[in-house]
């Protein structure tokens, strides 16, 4: 984690298909409607920058979204079930005891001798699950393909009726990492760093399982992205200029704002999809990675930077060459 230098520069793994899919139902919020909130709302989400947002139903469980976002990921990649040797599978949102959701969302996908199994690390699962396919291929030279899904029913962990509410949504999205980059393209790095001290930040606890948010966690998530972006582009000899896509896990509009300003990032260069999609958790990354890659945005040769923090406290992101 603390190693100074790239950790995937010479892998030769490259990110060779995205896929996402977005539950049945949207729900619109209305653009005049603003909740005011509470003293929290005020601090971490501020003006409502949500305009609509999809909610799964009960046949829309994390492994349907998976299925069916690993299946346009593998379609991209070119890759048949059959070729993937390993499946991790990121939620928070739905976490339960056994069974876990990575070896059912294989079996549904035919991917029938892969190794699967769940990682969390709330919204930094996407990050999480590269890094851990990646440190696989090292040690398995015979492996040729895994693919990573993030699946979230975030609607399921909110207050009904608050105005954290209107700013989630369900969605997945998956990735398959292959072997066979071209010199200098693929994954450069990952890092994910954790902090037990700040495991106050974002909580959700029972009864109810409602997720909650501490009133500093706007400037907590802001000076996580400025120390992960100083170790990274430092471990790379990247500088931020030269990065053409900033993908960030999408908290919330105050974040975003904040993290431009003190990364300097002009903001065609920083792309979510919070404002159609909202907060999606570990989802949100390679769901937008998806979309630039079907709308023609993500280009070949194209340096991507995707920074995530999450509950734990988790912060950590990819930097990947298209």
């Amino acid at each position: 984690m603390h190693d100074e230098t790239s950790l995937w520069r010479e892998s030769g793994l490259r990110l060779s298909g995205f896929g996402h899919y977005y539950p049945r139902l949207l729900v619109e919020n209305e653009s005049a409607d603003d909740p005011a909130g509470n003293a929290v709302d005020e601090a971490v989400i501020g003006r409502l920058d949500v305009r609509s947002r999809h909610v799964a139903d009960e046949e829309e469980t994390p492994a349907y979204m998976g299925v069916r976002a690993a299946r346009a990921a593998l379609d991209q990649a070119g890759v048949a079930p059959g070729e993937i040797d390993l499946v991790v599978f990121s939620n928070w949102t739905d976490r339960q005891f056994v069974p876990e959701w990575a070896p059912h969302t294989a079996h549904l996908l035919g991917a029938e001798r892969a190794l699967a199994f769940d990682v969390c690390g709330a919204c930094t699962g996407f990050v999480h699950g590269v890094q851990t396919a990646a440190a696989y291929f090292g040690t398995h030279t015979d492996w040729r393909h895994a693919l990573v899904v993030s699946s979230e029913r975030f609607s399921r962990r909110v207050r009904p009726g608050s105005k954290g509410e209107l700013i989630v949504g369900d969605a997945a999205g998956a990735a398959v990492l292959s072997r066979g980059a071209e010199p200098d393209a693929g994954l450069w790095d990952s890092l994910l760093i954790s902090d037990g001290s700040g495991r106050e930040t974002v909580t959700v606890y029972p009864p109810n399982g409602w997720i909650k948010s501490s009133r500093e966690l706007v400037s907590i998530a802001a000076d996580s992205h400025a120390d992960l972006a100083a170790r990274m582009l430092a471990r790379s000899g990247a500088k931020m200029e030269e990065i053409d896509w900033v993908v960030p896990h999408p908290g919330t509009g105050q974040l975003h704002t904040a993290v431009r300003e003190r990364l300097s990032i002009p903001q065609e260069r920083f792309v979510t999809n919070y404002e159609t999609r909202a907060n999606t958790g570990s989802a949100s990354v390679p769901i937008v990675l998806s979309e630039m890659a079907l709308d023609g945005r993500l280009k070949p040769g194209d340096l991507c930077y995707t920074p995530t923090v999450g509950s734990g406290w988790y912060y950590g992101g990819l930097l990947f060459r298209v």
